[in-house]
């Protein structure tokens, strides 16, 4: 295996037309209890908001996948995650959320970078699966789905 297929580096980022503060808020419901997959269905996601805390799946009945713990939680402009994500080999991950407050709104930046033995299908599945998280936080304030909860 070579050396650039052992390692990737993702970045992708969103608008959303909200205050910094409800974003990041959104944010947090989006990667926790609010996540969900591109056909709409919850993936039964925790997140414990605090520095260690997990991020992990609870399928309920003792089933579960941990998928990552917080390394940096600094309101409203910063969520890292690292931990083995959604992989269940040799792999190494850190997930960057960066919420810069920008004219209108609220700028949301997320970079996925890893190293290890990455699978195909992951590394091709990557893009779409952050950006339906993505597409999901600003579609949230699109409809004031989380300008209510927030």
């Amino acid at each position: 295996m070579k050396l650039d297929e052992m390692t990737l580096d993702v970045e992708q980022h969103v608008e959303v037309k909200a205050d910094i503060g409800h974003v990041f808020k959104g944010v947090l419901h989006r990667f926790g209890e609010g996540s969900t997959n591109p056909n709409g269905e919850s993936m039964q996601m925790i997140l414990e908001q605090w520095p260690g805390g997990r991020w992990f799946r609870d399928r309920g009945n003792g089933i579960g996948h941990l998928w990552g713990h917080v390394q940096v939680i600094k309101p409203p402009v910063l969520l890292e995650l690292s931990g083995p994500m959604f992989m269940s080999y040799p792999a190494l991950n850190h997930v960057e959320l960066r919420l810069d407050q920008i004219a209108g709104g609220t700028k949301v930046t997320l970079r996925h970078r890893a190293i290890g033995l990455l699978d195909a299908a992951h590394r091709e599945g990557l893009g779409k699966g952050w950006q339906h998280y993505l597409d999901s936080i600003r579609k949230d304030f699109a409809d004031g789905v989380a300008a209510h909860r927030a």
